[in-house]
């Protein structure tokens, strides 16, 4: 009787996922946590809307400006140290917002926030990328990604009852504080699939063979460094990542929306009572999360079932997007229920097309990676400087109204970003 044991692939992988998601909760909660206290803030420090508009947008300039930095870091030293320096900064900042003394604080506490966050999503694709077969990206993508809209559905309201029962300034310390116990957990805890002693041959080689990068996630050889060179700028660049780029502004401007000026939307120009308001804050990002969770599933299912990569990332994404143009509907109707469905409507189909990821890490050039993580995050963080903006100024003297069609237009357009720009999806540079 042959009595030669079958290895099981381990299992490791999901660990890392599950680490990814716990981050992204604490990220977007601390990108959020100031929508639930601007109320308060305003009325302590005496701030108008105009000036909450910029300390809104004042995380998404550094985050921003930084997203090309931060991928050239990450490239350079890897995900465990680029995380570990990412969330243990941004949670400092965020502590500190707690004891913030007025607009110039807030403002500069907040571009701090960015500055640190930048790295995020670029890591979180290197090390799904590096962890996760083709035909389980999608998934994996969609699953962590479900946790910005997470923690907004699900700890919103515990935020609003630390900011009654304490102080707004409390919103901000007991956020901060879990994000500095995290960021020494995730350097203790993580490790590359090469250099991870929990993971076997067997799992390196499924995620090998279905076209996970497993040598993708340590840090650059010093001798392997090189400059950026012209060439390589040209590949960041490419017509198709262009079109995904183009698309995360989409996406992004519409997820700005509400992150910032979506509970003022409701109370002010629908005069919507506050208690019903909150109801209502919670349910489009319900609608989201379960849109984010099932594109990911039907994207990998499409693949499972013999569709190209292209086709199966590409047909949520626009569906996503173009259902994200409902947001428009809200214009016509005073009705609170009409009101919710459509948002919600609006919301789902922003989780629906958030797997954008999962594209980057088909499309990137392996040597760039991070860079080209960077330039796809710094599109979305356009989205987040310029929608608190856009929406501050329309509605300050022309109501909300301007403001859902702008948003409706940008997704429209991200779709057809996606339709013309984007055409086959294989990795640029091996064209």
């Amino acid at each position: 009787m042959d009595t030669t044991l079958q290895v099981k692939p381990t299992k490791r992988r999901y660990v890392t996922l599950f680490m990814i998601f716990i981050t992204v909760v604490i990220c977007y909660v601390d990108r959020a946590n100031l929508a639930v206290a601007s109320a308060h803030i305003q009325h302590e420090f005496g701030i108008t809307k105009t000036q909450m508009g910029y300390i809104f947008s004042a995380f998404a300039w550094t985050y921003t400006a930084c997203q090309i930095p931060g991928g050239w870091f990450l490239d350079r030293v890897g995900s465990r140290i680029t995380y570990f320096i990412a969330i243990f900064g941004w949670s400092v900042a965020t502590l500190f917002q707690g004891f913030a003394g007025g607009l110039a604080s807030l403002i500069g506490l907040r571009a701090v926030t960015g500055l640190f966050e930048a790295p995020a999503f670029p890591t979180n694709n290197r090390m799904v990328t590096s962890w996760f077969p083709e035909e389980e990206r999608a998934s994996a993508v969609g699953f962590f990604t479900s946790g910005q809209f997470v923690g907004l559905a699900f700890l919103t309201p515990l935020l609003i009852w630390i900011q009654e029962k304490l102080s707004w300034h409390w919103v901000f310390i007991i956020t901060g504080g879990v994000g500095i116990i995290w960021s020494l957990i995730f350097f203790m805890v993580y490790r590359s699939p090469r250099k991870c002693k929990y993971v076997n041959a067997q799992e390196l080689e499924h995620i090998r063979a279905g076209g996970g990068l497993v040598d993708g996630d340590a840090p650059a050889d010093k001798k392997a460094r090189t400059p950026l060179t012209a060439a390589d700028w040209k590949l960041v660049f490419n017509r198709k990542l262009v079109g995904v780029y183009l698309g995360q502004f989409a996406v992004a401007s519409t997820l700005w929306f509400f992150l910032t000026w979506f509970p003022n939307y409701l109370t002010q120009e629908k005069h919507i009572a506050a208690l019903t308001a909150g109801f209502m804050t919670t349910v489009p990002f319900l609608a989201a999360f379960f849109g984010v969770l099932l594109s990911g599933m039907v994207a990998d299912k499409l693949v499972r079932k013999g569709k190209s990569i292209g086709f199966a990332r590409k047909l949520p994404i626009i569906c996503g997007l173009l259902l994200s143009t409902c947001i428009m509907g809200a214009n016509y109707t005073n009705d609170p229920m009409w009101i919710m469905i459509l948002m919600a409507l609006a919301f789902f189909g922003n989780g629906f097309a958030s797997i954008t990821w999962s594209l980057v890490s088909s499309l990137a050039p392996v040597r760039l990676i991070g860079l080209t993580g960077g330039v796809f995050n710094l599109a979305g963080g356009l989205g987040g400087i310029t929608v608190p903006l856009v929406v501050g100024y329309l509605a300050q003297d022309y109501g909300f109204a301007p403001s859902l069609t702008y948003i409706s237009v940008v997704a429209l357009l991200g779709a057809l970003s996606y339709i013309f720009l984007v055409g086959e999806v294989k990795r640029v540079g091996d064209c």
